[in-house]
């Protein structure tokens, strides 16, 4: 009996060691899950888990550094929160590692703690594997197998009913011309030769006629033609293929990246240039990859990487080695939007000084397709299209409408002070909606502002 309590008494004690020992390694491990946020939120800038970003890969970063300097966590835990004092401190591993990645400082994060660090490191040591996600091809694709008896059997049906209307139709033929035949009397027969037969007979019977027509034909001719020439330059809808893919709707709809981000010249000059490849590069230096939710019908996500390589293609980058090999092959991009050369259009006039008003207006006259942003007025919904394309006429008559409906803001620092002087006058000479003020008003429709 005593025997059996001692033993019973050992083994409670083992158990005891075996679940602090689990739950010790377990708080030491980290949680991986958790893990994989932290890294998504604070490291991805700079780091992915199997190749060099801007600094090098975090994939098994724990035996890595115990292997290469000798250290472990502790020494990991130090240097993601303050390597630039580990550093300091005349660390050799720490001021090894800076030299090696050209001196490129990282960012410390003193916010994280012990167990944030932790749960990161278990992420680079075993990170979760990914969940399959069943794509709208597949899908579609399953669905299209599921349903493709009854699709025959409906096609079979459809070609039948065809079949039979079409021999319907040629016995309905053949017996009205049997019908024909039978009725045509001798006295009919003898009439059908004394009717008028040449086209010069009928024009000198009916020449009044014939000329009206013709007039009526030449009229809407020269309406035609004339028409044709008013709508030459004229290309709404238009949206050609670029060299290199660039979806609108991914970077100003799904990332809500602002338009004036990569079209900074819209707010401060004349034209709103096409970005530079340096500017694609100022995100695309740490993104090689496109590991969004949100798919185009048709492309997948090799399409996308395959675009992005085309990006370091033109600027010269090798994302193995993070460096600019100094071979660019410029980009041959497509203009869309292109005012003639007797126009003059400046966009920082109406992107900066006639920003609120245009909004304003263009929701007014749309109540139920409102704007939050000035360039959509005149562009459309640029972040829901994956190609751009003409979204307006851009014809004179279109940009003069817009200036006789849209109401000046007098209440803006600029426009208030400019025009202090003329309010009353104004008001007087557009008594109309309670003196409201439109662009017409202030020189709008002036021929020189916009044909110089």
């Amino acid at each position: 009996m005593i025997s059996w309590r001692k033993h019973y008494k050992q083994t409670l004690i083992a158990i005891g060691l075996l679940l602090s020992t689990s739950a010790s390694i377990y708080g030491q491990d980290g949680d991986p899950k958790n893990g994989e946020k932290l890294f998504k939120a604070n490291c991805t800038a700079c780091h992915a888990l199997d190749k060099q970003v801007i600094g090098p890969p975090l994939k098994g970063v724990v035996d890595r550094v115990k292997t290469e300097g000798g250290v472990g966590k502790d020494w990991l835990h130090k240097w993601i929160k303050d390597n630039k004092a580990l550093r300091a401190s005349g660390d050799k591993y720490a001021n090894e590692i800076f030299e090696k990645y050209n001196k490129t400082e990282m960012l410390v994060f003193p916010n994280l703690s012990e167990k944030d660090i932790d749960d990161i490191l278990a992420y680079t040591t075993n990170p979760p594997a990914p969940e399959e996600k069943k794509t709208p091809e597949a899908t579609a694709g399953t669905e299209a197998t599921a349903a493709s008896p009854a699709d025959k059997t409906t096609t079979n049906i459809v070609i039948i009913s065809l079949l039979a209307i079409a021999g319907l139709l040629v016995w309905i033929l053949i017996k009205l011309r049997q019908l024909v035949k039978l009725g045509q009397s001798e006295d009919l027969a003898g009439l059908n030769e004394t009717r008028v037969k040449s086209f010069s007979e009928i024009y000198q019977k009916y020449h009044l006629i014939g000329k009206g027509l013709i007039a009526i034909l030449a009229l809407l001719a020269t309406y035609g033609i004339w028409n044709w020439i008013m709508w030459i330059g004229v290309y709404k809808g238009y949206k050609p293929e670029q060299p290199i893919y660039f979806s609108h709707k991914i970077h100003a709809g799904e990332n809500k990246i602002d338009c004036q981000l990569c079209h900074s010249s819209a707010k401060y000059g004349k034209v709103s240039e096409i970005p530079s490849m340096n500017v694609c590069m100022n995100c695309h230096r740490t993104i090689s990859e496109y590991n969004g939710k949100y798919m185009e019908p048709g492309k997948d996500k090799a399409f996308y990487d395959g675009e992005i390589q085309k990006i370091y293609a033109a600027t010269g980058w090798d994302p193995q080695k993070a460096q600019y090999t100094g071979k660019t092959q410029p980009v041959e991009w497509t203009r869309i939007h292109n005012m003639p050369d007797f126009v003059y259009f400046n966009h920082s006039q109406h992107v900066v000084a006639g920003e609120q008003a245009i909004i304003n207006s263009f929701n007014k006259k749309n109540p139920n397709n409102k704007i939050d942003v000035v360039c959509k007025a005149c562009h459309g919904k640029i972040d829901t299209m994956n190609v751009v394309q003409m979204a307006n006429d851009f014809t004179m008559g279109w940009c003069i409408e817009c200036h006789r409906t849209t109401e000046v803001d007098m209440n803006n620092g600029y426009n208030k002070e400019y025009f202090k002087n003329l309010h009353d006058k104004l008001k007087k000479q557009y008594p109309k909606d309670g003196g409201k003020i439109t662009v017409d008003a202030i020189g709008g429709l002036e021929c020189g502002k916009c044909h110089y």
